[in-house]
């Protein structure tokens, strides 16, 4: 009995003790290497020999911030209150509170106001570079250069697919050339002809527009899916935004119109007893 009681009482003592430990959150990376989970004590240095460490209790795990600058990295983080960090990291000359920042990121309640925030705080403190974090990564220089190169590659895609487009809708009119010559025989004017030309390219535009979208769409959630699972990151690799859908029909749709009707043009141009033979 004395034992036990002997035994519950450190069990107590070491429960209590590792409540009053300062708490920190993990990467769900560092959790899943490590078998890490909430309510676990580890030991953490600054040195790389293990000196000055200091214990710490595990209050939850976090997903990191899908950064593209740093894919296919494993992130082991741990992310610690201000305070712990700093007795942690302080070295034991260094008096406390001397420490300085760097960097400081403000949450606003508006984030729209973060342009007028950024410039009120420059012209009240002089040397302080306050920039908006939205769009801050979109500026530097490899994704100025991934941009372009999205815009190049977007480019030629389209010329190439409508120099294919009108190809490929010259062979499907000049098939129908013999109907064309009927039509023309028998008493259709061009413009009659063409007009009806031009609904079906509508027709067929738009039909093939919305089978392209859903196809994106369906892609989307693979790629996604894959990619984040070969590289172990909530990254989002494709996006299929209402915004992008919108050009892409807006694009799509008159640039099929346009090779149907041009291909039509140079087939009306004919003769129809030329048209008509068989």
């Amino acid at each position: 009995m004395v034992a036990g009681a002997i035994v519950a009482a450190i069990a107590s003592a070491a429960l209590q003790a590792a409540d009053n430990l300062p708490s920190i959150l993990i990467s769900r990376q560092l959790s899943e290497s490590e078998h890490l989970a909430s309510g676990d004590v580890v030991r953490l240095s600054d040195s790389a020999d293990g000196s000055r460490v200091q214990q710490f209790r595990v209050a939850g795990v976090y997903e990191p911030t899908p950064d593209p600058a740093r894919l296919g990295a494993v992130i082991r983080e741990v992310q610690l209150h201000l305070p712990d960090l700093l007795n942690l990291t302080r070295q034991p000359e260094t008096p406390a509170g001397s420490e300085y920042v760097e960097t400081i990121n403000v949450a606003l309640v508006d984030p729209g106001d973060a342009s007028a925030f950024s410039r009120d705080v420059q012209a009240r403190m002089p040397g302080i570079n306050a920039q908006p974090a939205s769009g801050a990564a979109e500026s530097t220089g490899p994704f100025i250069v991934l941009r372009r190169f999205h815009l190049a590659i977007a480019i030629v895609t389209i010329v190439a697919s409508t120099v294919f487009l009108l190809a490929l809708t010259i062979m499907l009119v000049d098939e129908r050339r013999a109907t064309v010559g009927v039509l023309r025989l028998i008493g259709l004017p061009i413009r009659r002809i063409l007009v009806q030309l031009f609904i079906e390219g509508i027709l067929i535009a738009t039909v093939g527009s919305l089978f392209g979208l859903v196809l994106s769409l369906v892609s989307e959630g693979v790629i996604n899916r894959f990619f984040q699972w070969r590289y172990d990151t909530a990254l989002i690799f494709v996006r299929v935004t209402p915004e992008v859908a919108a050009i892409c029909v807006a694009i799509a749709v008159p640039l099929g119109v346009s090779a149907t009707v041009v291909a039509s043009w140079a087939l009306l141009r004919r003769n129809g007893l030329r048209l008509a033979r068989r």
